[in-house]
């Protein structure tokens, strides 16, 4: 066998490998990380899935270190009709009762504290939050973040031991949605027009002290 040739076959396939690779930047991920409200039924989110999101919670930041978030996984069936009837979504346009019907979430994903709640759980939670948001994104998922659900309902019904703090719900995103850059002096509120979602963003001037 010829001098190198181990070595420049397995540079070939190291080459080759690489252009298979495609990256994907995290100012892409921010921009696709948005709340969607409507999702596709013929799209069935797994407990494999919700737990490969909630893994994200092994790597990142908690204050003081001290990993409180505890994470209850639902999908579809049931028990998520019952998240559903739990929870409350588009607050800002209660005009068009969302989700709209057929476009329902079915997987959601309950996080818990088992320590009292302190400003730095709630730190941790947001973390958390758009950590998992940002892993489904990365799985060609989507989410919306709500902290508008029956407290009491959901911790007796799945017999919760600690107190539940947000849910996130997961799907494949039936929306158009598109960000708008705005001045610090206009209206933040998202609206829809011709069925395209707007979320407002402060533009960058206007944010920096």
């Amino acid at each position: 066998m010829a001098d190198g040739y181990l070595e420049k076959r397995m540079a070939e396939f190291s080459a080759g490998s690489k252009k298979t690779v495609k990256h994907v930047s995290l100012d892409t991920l921010f921009e696709k990380n948005r709340s969607y409200r409507g999702y596709k039924k013929d799209f069935v989110v797994t407990h494999d899935m919700l737990k490969r999101i909630v893994n994200v919670n092994t790597k990142i930041a908690s204050g003081k270190n001290q990993q409180v978030l505890r994470f209850k996984l639902v999908t579809k069936g049931d028990d998520a009709d019952f998240v559903l009837q739990n929870i409350k979504l588009g607050g800002m346009l209660p005009e068009l009762h969302l989700p709209y019907q057929g476009t329902e979430p079915e997987a959601f994903i309950i996080i818990c504290t088992s320590a009292p709640e302190t400003k730095i759980i709630d730190i941790d939670l947001g973390i958390s939050m758009q950590s998992m948001s940002l892993k489904a994104t990365e799985m060609g998922l989507n989410c919306v973040m709500i902290c508008a659900f029956n407290k009491a309902n959901i911790t007796e019904h799945f017999r919760l031991p600690y107190e539940p703090l947000a849910i996130l719900a997961v799907g494949k995103g039936a929306e158009k949605i598109k960000l708008k850059t705005i001045s610090v002096d206009e209206s933040r509120a998202y609206y829809r027009v011709d069925g395209v979602h707007y979320v407002p963003k402060v533009k960058i001037e206007d944010i920096l002290l």
